[in-house]
């Protein structure tokens, strides 16, 4: 009862303080798609699909869980690429789900040594809501808790599901061995609410930067193998609401190993990620790969990580030519996703 309690203290904290707000993943650059619809296409290989599911606070009642998927095609003709993006979010325990289905498509322009890339996005959402599972103060006693069979008068909404359109747009550029990008989701501000009073989703920005810091020798920004040291930093804001991820990946070869500090709001700490991506394999073409990742948020904010045990991430993501491709790469390999 005390976690549970717990658990819908934080959620109407949030609500109260955030307003409606996008759940964002530690493992961001295993969500490319989800990040800025412009690195559609943004890869080695003609498909490449990832998942990621996320378990936040996984020691509180009721659940927090997130889930994104996404499939995007690199299409050299056109120097871009064309995708499917599908995110689905369970919070609290009302049940409070969310759907989003979108298509997503990108174009690109460079040289050798550069590329820009442009994307937009759209689709549909729908948003349920379990009214039964909700629990009013006219169904608490002050000293035994919840009462069991009690019916609240609370006048509940009429209807517990909305759909709406969905829109956002990006774009990304990668220099030699910089990248940097900027993302706006929820361009048309859609409105969520469950009854007559307006309630609009706020646009959410995303800003991200990463730098490829080469330690061997001998330094050629088109070479995947080797060593590096990749720090990089992502901005959120969402109406009063921002967070920075900032930190650093250490990659050699098919090992990837990350250490990350969160922050949400100007400077109050979030939480502590450590993160491991494995490519399984790579095939005899470059960028052909089995990725596996996973990482871990230690709670460092005020709810503190023995209350929730902190947070869970997993990922998985596939790259691979079609049979008889002729793996023309268009920009000279250039793509985002050699800095994860």
């Amino acid at each position: 009862m005390r976690k549970s309690l717990l658990l819908t203290f934080c959620i109407l904290s949030f609500t109260a303080q955030l307003y409606a707000q996008d759940h964002i993943y530690s493992q961001f650059f295993n969500a490319p798609v989800y990040l800025n619809p412009a690195l559609t296409g943004q890869f080695e290989g003609d498909i490449r699909m990832n998942l990621i599911y996320r378990n936040q606070w996984s020691g509180l009642g009721g659940d927090l869980s997130y889930l994104s998927a996404s499939a995007d095609l690199n299409i050299p003709n056109f120097g871009g690429g064309l995708g499917l993006l599908f995110s689905r979010s369970n919070e609290g325990s009302a049940y409070l789900r969310k759907n989003n289905l979108a298509a997503t498509y990108s174009y690109s322009v460079g040289g050798d040594d550069f590329v820009t890339s442009f994307g937009i996005q759209a689709g549909m959402a729908s948003r349920q809501l379990d009214l039964n599972k909700l629990v009013f103060s006219d169904q608490i006693d002050a000293s035994t808790g919840y009462i069991p069979g009690s019916i609240t008068n609370a006048q509940l909404p009429t209807v517990n599901t909305r759909s709406y359109f969905d829109a956002g747009a990006g774009v990304n550029m990668v220099y030699r061995n910089f990248m940097g990008g900027i993302a706006l989701h929820h361009l048309n501000s859609p409105n969520e609410s469950f009854s007559d009073v307006q309630d609009k989703l706020p646009m959410r920005m995303v800003a991200n930067a990463s730098w490829r810091i080469t330690l061997n020798p001998q330094f050629n920004f088109q070479n995947d193998d080797g060593v590096y040291l990749i720090p990089s930093v992502v901005y959120y804001r969402q109406a009063a609401s921002s967070s920075v991820s900032m930190g650093a990946q250490f990659k050699y070869s098919s090992v990837n190993m990350g250490l990350w500090y969160r922050t949400s709001g100007t400077s109050t700490a979030d939480a502590v990620v450590v993160s491991f991506i494995f490519d399984i394999f790579k095939g005899s073409k470059n960028g052909e790969k089995l990725r596996l990742g996973i990482s871990h948020d230690a709670t460092t904010s005020k709810i503190n990580y023995t209350n929730t045990s902190g947070t869970t991430e997993a990922s998985v993501g596939f790259e691979k030519y079609f049979p008889n491709s002729s793996s023309y790469s268009k920009f000279n390999g250039l793509r985002s996703y050699d800095f994860y």
